[in-house]
């Protein structure tokens, strides 16, 4: 991986805002190299600059994020696809529900403070827990591709369209 790759990777991938030497430092890439990658990212609006006293920070665009995600979702699958995911999520979650008699995370959480549960026990429930909330992340996502799927097909097919008359 690049300087530059490895320098995006740690930007487009950060939790709060950071400086550019923490990022030059996370990436392993030259100051002056991180900070001219830095203000391209800017001026593509995939990061964005934060003033803070007489330090400058970065931190990415989570909305340009989540688009592109459920672009990229729309993109490379299929609306069946989509649909057979959620309900793969779905059982899964329902697995955890009847296995363990809670019905969400933050039950299956509290759980863990249960003075009978053992080490094992724990360190399964919070492994759990991590899987649950991401596939309740990617529910979300998914549905909101499934809600846009038909307005992005109907706007491709425009898009093709008109080039099709222009190069006809």
């Amino acid at each position: 991986m690049s300087a530059r790759e490895r320098i995006r990777s740690v930007a487009e991938t950060l939790s709060e805002p950071r400086s550019t030497n923490w990022i030059s430092e996370q990436a392993e890439a030259a100051w002056s190299t991180t900070n001219n990658e830095l203000n391209d990212l800017v001026e593509q609006g995939r990061l964005r600059r934060i003033k803070a006293g007489d330090t400058t920070l970065y931190q990415p665009d989570y909305t340009r994020l989540l688009f592109d995600e459920i672009r990229t979702l729309i993109e490379e699958n299929a609306r069946e696809e989509l649909q057979s995911e959620l309900a793969a999520i779905a059982e899964e979650i329902e697995g955890w529900q009847d296995t363990y008699d809670v019905e969400t995370w933050e039950e299956l959480e509290q759980s863990l403070a249960d003075g009978e549960v053992s080490s094992a026990e724990i360190r399964e429930r919070r492994e759990i827990i991590a899987f649950w909330r991401a596939n309740e992340e990617d529910r979300q996502l998914i549905k909101h591709a499934l809600e846009l799927y038909s307005d992005v097909e109907t706007t491709r097919k425009q898009m093709t369209d008109a080039a099709d008359r222009v190069t006809s």
